[in-house]
């Protein structure tokens, strides 16, 4: 796999303000990577990294911004300045301010296109804004996007001037926990295991020329081990039948393995013999080359990866269902990971900051992370994925679910969600399995976690397996439970138990530990702290830790295929982190951890 590009970004720019007026604000704790933020370009790293093109522009810095009732026209004038990608709410952003059902935030700068870029179209790029965007350049719309967890893209070139500079607005509205929509666990009033509100732009923006005649708008990688099969699926920004999709594998530089096709027609590129497999202990990736032609000759490329690796189940030798990875059973275990920062919220401080926490928990004797109710930049899946590390991807929840019925099968009436917020699951759901499809770490799905906004569990879980066969889907972790999917989850506070299990699927405990422990000094509030138990050293956690693990161990000859254990680190008013919010101190004996983590890790290999 190419490395991912830094600062490989042409100079913009930058109206609103010098960037030494910006600081971060608040009294709470914060990360040693807070001191790192480049207000004149904060977040320098290619966005995309599973279709690359060398020639982009970070709009990322300081934007003017407003906040406004919501039925206000565009502010006549601006508040301050705001540095994006870091949510309004957070220290980062420079602002630190709550926006609230009845408000919209207004963005706006400007930007100078290239003049190298002359003659291409110009998409404008998002990773993701919380909740719902319209947006402008010169004063022209030109597009929005609902869902606060994907990228989009709008083709902005017949809004361009001609020459000089141009100006985007961006204007969100974002209800948070007073709405329907998928949120995790932001809420309005934030409190025990509930969080501040994440509102507005919290990934990069960026400019990016494509040709005008016509460019590679998505390609989608499935690999097929058992096949020896990698196909590649070519989407064109407008169809045309006659253009060719070639596609070339490589490695080490040298081209393996290549096929043509129509952009109709899926490409099946036949793998050599030996070729490698990608596993935690290997994470093997090939770099592909992706080149659309017209009449033999090269209208648009981008440059991408892949891995050989197949997600399964199978009954071992005692007839329990196991979890597989290239045809072996493998016990699946990390922690759960919910991606929160003091300083940025839903945003790293930098990119060192974000890799950090991934490469601690590789470190650590973990094989997986379970990322939970929330969706990350794709710069973290592609880390994951030349890590090693297994990925299950929660749904974030939102909306309100049933009665939770967690130790059996689910036998109570579901709510009956409005059907605006039912159909804005499923296509943000869609939109989630679309954007990272692509990313190998991503081994299992999780629609559901316990009963956080749960509804038609088995329609939708039929409907994910369906549209990705090429993964596991953990119908709901932790309940509420059904009949359906590829395993059954439970969670069991504090030390892990079996309280149920399940014949025909993988058995997994999807949360259990909490240990907490509270390091003065580094917690986000003094007197609000939370854990499912408490100890007050790094030996009583270790301890504990190691003990949960000696009895899991003992469950998995029993059935137990994987387990998830809280958390990674603190989080706001949660203490149960192997290490604090603010990532300063590792609140266990990693030596003995690691051997622990390793010995359950490893309890299925052969």
């Amino acid at each position: 796999m190419k490395k991912i590009i830094l600062n490989l970004v042409l100079a913009a720019t930058l109206i609103p303000g010098p960037a030494g007026a910006w600081e971060p604000v608040g009294d709470r704790i914060s990360t040693k990577w807070a001191a790192d933020v480049n207000p004149e370009k904060p977040w320098n790293v290619y966005p995309r990294p599973v279709m690359e093109r060398s020639a982009w522009e970070n709009l990322n810095g300081l934007w003017q911004y407003a906040i406004v009732p919501a039925n206000d026209a565009e502010p006549e004038e601006w508040q301050g300045e705001i540095l994006v990608p870091f949510a309004v709410e957070s220290s980062l952003s420079g602002v630190g301010r709550n926006v609230g059902r009845d408000n919209a935030l207004w963005y706006q700068r400007t930007f100078a296109v290239p003049s190298s870029w002359k003659g291409n179209d110009i998409l404008l790029n998002f990773g993701a804004v919380d909740w719902s965007c319209d947006v402008w350049v010169n004063d022209i719309k030109v597009g929005g996007h609902k869902w606060g967890y994907t990228p989009f893209s709008l083709d902005i070139t017949p809004a361009l001037k001609s020459k000089g500079e141009n100006t985007v607005t961006v204007r969100v509205t974002d209800s948070t926990s007073d709405g329907y929509q998928p949120r995790g666990k932001q809420v309005t009033r934030p409190e025990g295991i509930w969080y501040t509100p994440v509102t507005g732009i919290w990934q990069t923006v960026w400019l990016e020329p494509v040709p005008a005649a016509n460019h590679i708008a998505s390609i989608k990688t499935t690999p097929d081990i058992d096949k020896r099969r990698l196909t590649v699926e070519v989407t064109p920004s407008k169809e045309n039948s006659s253009l060719v999709a070639e596609v070339k594998v490589l490695e080490n530089n040298k081209t393996v393995a290549s096929a043509r096709s129509l952009v109709s027609q899926p490409i099946e590129v036949v793998m050599p013999a030996g070729f490698k497999l990608w596993s935690p202990e290997a994470p093997n990736l090939y770099d592909v080359e992706v080149t659309l032609m017209s009449n033999g000759k090269p209208v648009d490329a981008v440059k991408s990866y892949a891995a050989m690796r197949k997600v399964s189940t199978a009954r071992d030798k005692n007839g329990i269902v196991r979890l597989q990875l290239n045809n072996k059973d493998i016990f699946h275990f990390g922690p759960l990971d919910q991606g929160w920062w003091p300083d940025g919220l839903y945003t790293a401080p930098t990119y060192e900051a974000m890799v950090y926490d991934i490469d601690k928990t590789k470190d650590w004797g973990f094989n997986m992370i379970r990322k939970h109710v929330k969706v990350e930049p794709e710069t973290w899946y592609a880390y994951c994925d030349r890590k090693g590390m297994l990925v299950w991807q929660d749904m974030p929840n939102g909306d309100n679910g049933p009665e939770w019925q967690m130790h059996k099968y689910f036998t109570g009436t579901e709510r009956k969600r409005s059907a605006e917020s039912e159909a804005n699951f499923r296509r943000e759901w869609k939109e989630i399995i679309d954007a990272f499809y692509n990313y190998p770490c991503i081994t299992v799905w999780v629609p559901f976690n316990e009963s956080w906004g749960q509804f038609k569990a088995p329609e939708i879980v039929e409907w994910t397996k369906t549209y990705d066969p090429s993964r596991l889907v953990n119908p709901a972790s932790g309940g509420n439970h059904y009949h359906i999917g590829d395993m059954l989850d439970i969670h069991h506070y504090p030390g892990p138990e079996i309280k149920l299990m399940d014949g025909e699927r993988a058995n997994v405990l999807g949360e259990y530990g909490g240990i907490g422990m509270v390091v003065p000094d580094h917690i986000w509030s003094r007197d609000r702290n939370w854990g499912y138990t408490q100890f007050n050293s790094a030996k009583e956690v270790t301890d504990q830790y190691v003990e949960y693990i000696d009895r899991l161990l003992k469950f998995v000859p029993a059935g137990y295929s994987g387990a998830v254990y809280t958390q990674t680190t603190d989080v706001e008013n949660e203490v149960n982190g192997l290490m604090t919010y603010d990532r300063k101190v590792i609140k266990i004996d990693e030596d003995r951890v690691r051997k622990a983590n390793r010995a359950l890790s490893n309890s299925l290999s052969k």
